[in-house]
């Protein structure tokens, strides 16, 4: 027979990371280019691009190193809707998650997508990155992604 719930043990828990990952040659250069208003990838031995971009090949584990210049428009792989956004998240309206492979690149990116409605949101559309108005180097550089048509 189980306990009664007074007897059960709890302990207080802050889940937190309090570390700082140093970035190595490969992700400082792709969030110099963030701040340059640019959208880097690693070019693989096979020519194909990663986005974002690894510092090894993730099935040789070969070092990569050559930096390609991406489009900053691409198709959205897949997609979540947010209908009521949370605090920290990046934007405070509804908005879709998706997976965006961007033009030139091999692998789709994890990012925001200001679409309007969840009515508007389609696998296989196509957005563009909209810049935040001042970038530092952060993958919050791009703000969101939208409708290359307008909305």
């Amino acid at each position: 027979m189980p306990p009664p719930p007074e007897s059960a043990l709890t302990a207080p828990h802050t889940l937190q990371y309090t570390y700082k990952r140093s970035l190595g040659k490969v992700l400082s250069a792709f969030f110099t280019g963030l701040r340059d208003k640019k959208i880097l990838g690693v070019r693989r031995k096979d020519g194909t691009v990663l986005v974002p971009p690894k510092e090894y090949d993730p099935d040789s584990a070969e070092a990569l190193s050559e930096m390609v210049e991406v489009g900053q428009a691409g198709v959205v792989r897949s997609w979540s809707w947010v209908a009521r956004p949370r605090e920290k998240q990046p934007l405070q309206k509804p908005f879709a998650y998706a997976l965006i492979q961007l033009d030139g690149a091999a692998t789709p990116l994890l990012h925001a997508v200001d679409a309007g409605s969840e009515a508007k949101m389609k696998t296989g559309m196509r957005v563009r990155a909209r810049w935040a108005p001042e970038t530092v180097g952060a993958i919050t550089d791009i703000a969101c992604f939208e409708p290359e048509e307008k909305k």
